[in-house]
């Protein structure tokens, strides 16, 4: 243990001496969680439309105001011809055509039917596929709001209607910051933990205090503790400030027990440190790490259910998504944040961790070649 304390001593004088470490632990973590949940939005708004009216009704009219006010569109061009409608799209200025054909209303009126023709620019298969749907579900109300219109005027006898209710569970007002940031919050931790880590023995390396440290009775256990122990204490620094801001900024309040969030982060880091580690083992030089961490990291991230959920992902992406640490931490700090989830529903997860955690760290301790 004193061999350990001595380590841990030089580690932390090493840490606050690099004003680039403290800043990636002290700031980052603010700039990021302030940035990122405000530029990875899932509401698509605003969404261009032009409309061409052939019919010029009072009922084409009444439709193109429902659409107008219903939020999610901006009427940029009431074009005479789908030709120039059509141009608008060419250009990028619209994303959607309505067109209302001739008779629009009196085939209403008259035949209980009509069609109306939409082209999607589907460049962007997002914003395509939620445009026409939010398009087409306003269309599908306008002409349910006119059949209770008629039916109110022929009688009372009105045609039975089921009247669908939903409840959003565990995130009720449909806030996607509420689902992003505890995502965007385990990134963090990961990306600092994971690169800190990563040049760290490598940086002894290049310095060449590691020949001195090779010709100590250090042994190889208590060196990867001592490089190990500090960046697992900023870990959770870095964790709290990022718990803190969500609390601040966006409110978010874990709906379950603190301490299971800790629990499983204090093995999660272990996990995490223990791939730097071993990473830093392997490389000569800090851009080796680098790159490395790096290629790692854009892959846990891609495929750690951030922006993608696991469940539609092809079989193959499914299997390297279990070898994948950072989406098991994704899934926990939502079912905790979110669900309330405690031990006994992070059981499986947790396992998984520590698994890990063992693996990674006893690999880390076995690649270290030790010369004396």
């Amino acid at each position: 243990m004193r061999m350990i304390k001595f380590l841990l001593r030089k580690e932390f004088k090493q840490i606050f001496r690099n004003r680039t470490i403290l800043i990636m632990i002290m700031v980052m973590p603010v700039m990021q969680l302030l940035i990122l949940p405000l530029a990875a939005n899932y509401d698509v708004k605003d969404i261009n439309l032009s409309v061409v009216d052939h019919d010029h009704s009072s009922f084409s009219k009444k439709l193109i105001s429902k659409i107008t006010a219903s939020g999610y569109f901006r009427l940029q061009g009431y074009n005479a011809s789908f030709k120039d409608a059509f141009q608008l799209i060419e250009s990028d200025k619209a994303d959607l055509i309505l067109e209302i054909p001739e008779g629009f209303e009196r085939n209403l009126v008259r035949e209980n039917q009509q069609k109306v023709f939409i082209a999607v620019n589907a460049i962007n298969g997002t914003k395509a596929g939620l445009g026409g749907a939010y398009l087409t579900q306003i269309i599908g109300n306008f002409n349910s709001d006119i059949r209770l219109q008629w039916q109110q005027g022929k009688g009372n006898n009105l045609p039975p209607i089921i009247e669908i209710t939903s409840s959003n569970w565990f995130n009720p007002f449909l806030n996607y910051r509420i689902f992003m940031v505890p995502g965007i919050l385990a990134i963090l931790v990961t990306m600092v933990g994971g690169f800190l880590t990563a040049l760290n023995i490598v940086k002894e390396k290049e310095v060449g205090t590691i020949e001195q440290i090779n010709v100590t009775p250090i042994k190889k256990q208590y060196f990867i503790l001592g490089k190990l122990i500090p960046f697992w204490i900023l870990g959770n620094v870095v964790f709290t400030i990022g718990l803190i801001i969500s609390w601040l900024i966006y409110g978010i309040i874990p709906l379950g027990n603190i301490f299971v969030l800790y629990g499983f982060i204090w093995l999660f880091l272990l996990a995490v440190l223990g791939f730097g580690l071993l990473i830093s083992t392997y490389s000569d030089t800090q851009q080796q790490a680098m790159l490395i961490m790096f290629f790692f990291m854009m892959i846990f991230i891609l495929m750690g259910g951030l922006f993608t959920p696991i469940d539609s992902m092809p079989g193959w992406a499914k299997v390297i998504a279990r070898f994948n640490p950072l989406s098991y931490m994704i899934d926990v700090m939502r079912m905790v944040i979110l669900k309330g989830s405690g031990w006994k529903d992070i059981l499986p997860q947790l396992w998984k961790i520590a698994l890990f955690a063992v693996v990674l760290n006893t690999w880390a301790i076995l690649n270290y070649r030790k010369t004396a």
